[in-house]
């Protein structure tokens, strides 16, 4: 599973980026994050390790490297073994 991919709903969920897996739908599918650029506008687009994702945030954009796809939702502690922050742009400094 980890080696094919995994949606990027499930991704946002598992990875603690959503509350719930119904949210994290809503969010791809409204066309703001990008994956290496590109716009992601449906749920089941594939995201892969090594990936690098533009989230938009309540307080900014968060872009993040995908260091490994979780099986299931990680605890708050095991968040920083998903992945890691990149850049975060919050809305101060636009």
């Amino acid at each position: 599973m980890a080696e094919d991919g995994l949606r990027i709903d499930k991704f946002l969920w598992f990875s603690r980026l959503a509350r719930t897996r119904a949210l994290a739908r809503k969010i791809a599918q409204k066309g703001h994050i990008r994956c290496a650029g590109r716009r992601i506008d449906r749920a089941h687009a594939m995201v892969r390790t090594g990936d690098v994702l533009s989230v938009p945030m309540p307080g900014g954009v968060r872009v993040i490297r995908i260091d490994t796809l979780p099986e299931r939702r990680v605890s708050p502690k095991l968040v920083a073994e998903v992945y890691r922050t990149v850049e975060s742009l919050d809305d101060r400094k636009r």
